[in-house]
């Protein structure tokens, strides 16, 4: 008899979201991975016998891992202030991130947004690209920044003026070519089958993907 290697230990930030939903149930669905940690403060609802939950998000929970997948992400609406929004989709993003590099996470996904950057007017997108920039400083092996457009899909709490913007986007898309490609609305089954495929190639270094390399990782 064969004994079955293991898979990779994998952690997953940002399971219930829309993202971080269809992420988790194509971990559970690859071998590529054995347990695949989630800490989230909402049941996944997902029954699975490598399915391991912690009912917290902090980064004394985080366990020793190769790969982190990063779905996290809110609105300043949500989050009720600016403050709060940068609490989450900078500080925590980071301050987890850094404790699983610390543990022995070898690889990270990180799920961000078009036009992220550091030096960017709108709070929003320097919030998001800085982000991008600390974690990449964390020295992991394998860095996939992944900048979605808008995300297309049935969200539990929708998003009225999100919804605005992909009808827009969407009726125009034929016209967003080149360089503008890139903000072409995009199924966030998409986003997670290509932050998936990123992760299991691992490839060294850092990468920035956006919307044609999205839907090229996920076929």
């Amino acid at each position: 008899m064969t004994a079955t290697t293991p898979g990779r230990a994998a952690l997953l930030l940002g399971a219930t979201g829309l993202v971080g939903r269809r992420c988790l149930a194509r971990l559970l669905d690859d071998a590529t991975w054995g347990p695949i940690h989630v800490l989230t403060r909402r049941p996944t609802g997902v029954a699975h016998p490598r399915l391991i939950e912690v009912a917290r998000v902090a980064p004394e929970d985080v366990p020793p891992v190769e790969d982190v997948f990063c779905c996290l992400g809110t609105t300043i609406k949500a989050a009720g202030s600016r403050g709060a929004f940068r609490a989450v989709d900078h500080d925590l993003v980071v301050s987890l991130a850094r404790q699983a590099r610390e543990r022995g996470a070898r690889r990270l996904a990180l799920v961000s947004s078009v036009g992220a950057d550091p030096r960017s007017r709108a709070f929003y997108l320097r919030t998001k690209g800085e982000a991008e920039r600390d974690v990449a400083a964390l020295g992991f092996e394998c860095v996939e920044v992944l900048r979605p457009s808008f995300l297309v899909g049935a969200r539990e709490v929708p998003r009225r003026l999100e919804a605005a913007g992909i009808a827009v986007s969407s009726a125009l898309a034929g016209l967003l070519v080149g360089p503008a490609r890139r903000y072409r609305p995009i199924d966030a089954d998409t986003v997670a089958g290509a932050q998936r495929a990123a992760l299991r190639r691992g490839e060294a270094g850092g990468h920035l993907r956006e919307h044609a390399d999205l839907v090229r990782l996920a076929g």
